[in-house]
């Protein structure tokens, strides 16, 4: 087997090889190459220490010094090359009490976590697979590398990123290396929320989010993200749900598109359902302000997890509109847009149209083409530029003064009136037509 590597990385194997030092690809770009996936990064193993390694590159960084690791920069890319080591004991489920640097690779290889991350390879001696990656790569395995007890001891995150893995390339976890996570679940509470965070986003961008199921039939999900589990089994008697909260929700996710904001999204849009069920006395089960609750619950668990302002900003709002209905008419698009933003509204349209395909039939068609007739309006608005934002108004705040308002509330409130208006009527935003109106309303 050859893998066709990129120039870059093959100026960097070749330098150190031709110096008498050992060097491979090692990790997920062998996995992704082998599978015919294009790499995100290309990780470089050596027999070389660290300050050989510099010695050889005239452009290096310290990125991890301490556990091997130079990134070796070309041009305007960076390559991790790292020192074979071998881990010290494990004290706190996430980094060994110390690292020793080896000259033998298998023993670097040994350390790693699953056997499909486990290959190395250069052009000279082509796959080194020790650990059977590839049987398990066409077997279609999570299969941990020795001892799954010790591997998930030795890093935890490794338990959450084994449901990743399975869910980006859509492998089951192998039986022996599943069996061992449930008993090692609580040492997730000694990772980081970044970790924790980077790793449920890479599930959830995924081809098979729906596999956050699996997460928590392990009994993940109740340490990182126990909101999960209050909805699982929860029943919607309704017409317009065939499926338990829980299940509704992994088909929402499924339907919309591998975004990070719009598969967060369809995570939390329906968890404040189970505190906010009623039912009445024909049976029918009613979900009344449950957005208003699901927003609050993905601020608290985006907040706790630490992702960035804009990422709460963002999936918070549209959780809180994302069972927003109106008729679509231009009126009503219009105020839609200002109300939850025009950079989201087709966000919103997208997790509208995701919720609707993950529920019953009932009304469906009626649904999507409501949808589809929003989508053309909302089109047609920035064609024609029409204003749904205090920005877009013909008059600003300044020229309010000019007229004679001060600052301050009433004059905030003035704008927010003239917004209204020419929200409902476009052809009212003229210069002219709203100074004529706040001076007739201020009798100037």
């Amino acid at each position: 087997m050859k893998i066709p590597l990129p120039k870059k990385v093959n100026m960097i194997l070749e330098n150190l090889l031709l110096h008498g030092y050992e060097a491979y690809i090692v990790g997920g770009c062998v996995r992704d190459s082998v599978l015919s996936r294009k790499p995100e990064d290309w990780d470089i193993t050596t027999s070389a220490t660290p300050e050989q390694v510099k010695s050889l590159f005239p452009r290096t960084v310290d990125t991890g010094i301490e556990h091997g690791t130079v990134t070796v920069l070309v041009g305007k890319s960076g390559f991790e090359v790292t020192t074979y080591r071998i881990d010290g004991d494990y004290e706190d489920s996430r980094h060994p009490k110390s690292v020793t640097f080896t000259r033998n690779l298998i023993e670097d290889l040994k350390r790693r976590d699953f056997t499909i991350n486990a290959m190395a390879y250069n052009d000279e001696d082509r796959l080194i697979d020790p650990f059977g990656g590839m049987k398990d790569l066409n077997s279609h395995l999570i299969r941990c590398v020795g001892d799954p007890k010790e591997r998930f001891s030795e890093d935890a995150l490794r338990i959450l990123r084994a449901v990743r893995f399975s869910a980006q390339l859509e492998f089951p976890i192998e039986e022996h290396t599943a069996a061992a996570i449930p008993a090692l679940v609580p040492t997730l509470k000694k990772i980081s929320a970044e970790r924790i965070r980077t790793e449920l986003v890479k599930l959830l961008v995924s081809d098979h989010p729906r596999l956050l199921s699996d997460a928590y039939e392990l009994g993940i999900t109740k340490v990182i993200l126990p909101e999960w589990d209050e909805m699982v089994g929860v029943k919607q008697h309704t017409k317009h749900h065939i499926y338990d909260v829980d299940e509704h929700t992994l088909h929402a996710m499924q339907h919309v598109r591998a975004n990070k904001i719009l598969r967060l999204t369809m995570l939390f849009h329906d968890m404040g359902k189970p505190s906010m069920k009623t039912t009445d006395s024909m049976g029918v089960d009613h979900f009344k302000g449950h957005a208003l609750v699901s927003e609050e619950i993905a601020r608290k668990v985006l907040r706790r997890l630490k992702f960035d302002n804009e990422t709460v900003r963002k999936v918070t709002r549209l959780v809180c509109y994302h069972d927003y209905r109106v008729a679509a008419t231009p009126r009503n698009v219009r105020r839609a847009m200002n109300r939850i933003g025009v950079e989201l509204f087709p966000l919103y349209l997208e997790v509208r149209m995701a919720d609707v395909r993950a529920q019953s039939s009932y009304k469906r068609r009626a649904k999507i083409e409501n949808i589809l007739e929003m989508r053309e309006i909302y089109r047609q608005i920035l064609v024609e530029e029409e204003c749904v934002t205090l920005r877009q108004m013909a008059v600003t705040g300044r020229d309010l003064m000019k007229l004679g308002m001060k600052p301050g509330k009433e004059l905030g409130d003035m704008l927010n009136e003239l917004l209204e208006m020419v929200i409902d009527a476009p052809e009212r935003n003229t210069k002219e037509f709203l100074s004529e109106y706040v001076k007739q309303k201020l009798k100037i």
